[in-house]
């Protein structure tokens, strides 16, 4: 069987002067590990960093064509293959695959504290790995000083099955989201500043201002607030995961699901990003939307990338922008759509909605 080599041991190999190159060939690599190899251009194998060879030629001389391949970290498990016993249990947790998973999961937690979106030892990671099997991370522990050694598993009911440490009271808000949405491989939690800032307004942030959240996130939804790790919390949440990738949990903060845990992690980047520039954009003179023709055509990359999204089938063209409108869930809020006006609205309708739209976010925000 292979060797698996961690980061640590590479950085010991490193110390005590031992050449990266002496890594075999067929040697299993932790995500970091990679890392540290690429950055020392060392290549498993070979005796010395060589460069870059030139692109073979084909027989009439001119270079063969290279077909590149986006790097895929989605845990594609085969179904009803759940170890059975608890050897192998055992044998599955500690497997070099699934301490890849691990380690990966460790850098993302790494990620989320050095972005400061937790603190203490808030927020928390889930990664499916099987029918009926869940890696999480522990209570009580920082998310950016923990090893691989601190994850656990649990089962979709939220009993723990391995690991030393306890796990996370939140895991059955995670594990909701997997129930609801067998597309969701993983869940990352955290309390980033300016998305957990409109969760406690209870302000989800408009449609048509930026592409990328359209493409990347879809609509954001919004949990009405209950107790974090509570059967409540969890139905909150889990109700909304079919139709949102970004959910922000009214005074706690927010939970985004993936494919993999960085697909899952980049969607909480993509969240705080577009919840600061809109709170910047309301101090300069609020949104300036685009129309939803546009809107439209990101939709459609959307779930060319293979992403869920409803507002094609659920929503008139008219309404797509609307429903995006800064929306107040805390109380009934009056229809923007357009749809039965006989002209198009005036430039003083529209100063009249961008002076509504700022009045509102700033009277939440204040």
């Amino acid at each position: 069987m292979s060797k698996l080599y961690t980061a640590k041991d590479l950085e010991k190999m490193i110390k005590q002067g031992q050449c990266l190159s002496t890594v075999p060939e067929n040697a299993k690599l932790t995500p970091m590990a990679r890392d540290i190899l690429r950055k020392n251009k060392v290549k498993p194998g070979a005796t010395a960093a060589a460069p870059a060879a030139a692109p073979a030629a084909s027989a009439s001389g001119a270079p063969r064509i290279h077909n590149p391949e986006l790097p895929d970290a989605e845990d594609n498990w085969k179904p009803g293959g759940d170890p059975k016993t608890a050897a192998e249990l055992e044998k599955f947790f500690y497997s070099p695959e699934i301490q890849a998973i691990k380690e990966r999961m460790c850098g993302i937690g790494k990620r989320i504290w050095s972005k400061g979106y937790v603190d203490g030892n808030g927020g928390n990671i889930t990664v499916r790995v099987g029918d009926n099997m869940v890696l999480c991370t522990p209570t009580l522990i920082s998310k950016g000083f923990m090893t691989a050694d601190d994850i656990c598993m649990v089962d979709l009911d939220g009993n723990q099955i391995a690991g030393t440490r306890p796990r996370t009271s939140e895991v059955n808000t995670h594990l909701a989201i997997m129930k609801a949405e067998p597309k969701a491989k993983s869940c990352v939690h955290a309390h980033p500043v300016y998305g957990t800032a409109f969760a406690v307004a209870g302000v989800v942030p408009p449609a048509c201002l930026i592409p990328e959240p359209e493409v990347f996130l879809g609509v954001i939804g919004l949990a009405s607030y209950q107790t974090p790790g509570s059967p409540e919390n969890a139905r909150e949440v889990g109700a909304l995961a079919k139709k949102h990738q970004s959910i922000l949990m009214q005074n706690h903060g927010v939970i985004c699901w993936g494919k993999d845990v960085e697909d899952a992690y980049w969607k909480m980047e993509n969240t705080d990003a577009f919840c600061q520039t809109v709170a910047v954009t309301m101090q300069i003179g609020g949104p300036k939307q685009y129309g939803p023709d546009k809107l439209k055509e990101l939709i459609e990359i959307r779930k060319k990338l293979g992403m869920p999204d409803s507002r094609l089938e659920e929503l008139k063209e008219c309404e797509l922008c609307d429903a995006g409108e800064i929306t107040v869930h805390t109380q009934p809020q009056p229809s923007a759509c357009a749809c039965n006006l006989g002209s198009a609205p005036t430039a003083n309708a529209d100063e009249a909605l961008v002076q509504k739209i700022t009045d509102m976010i700033m009277q939440k925000l204040s």
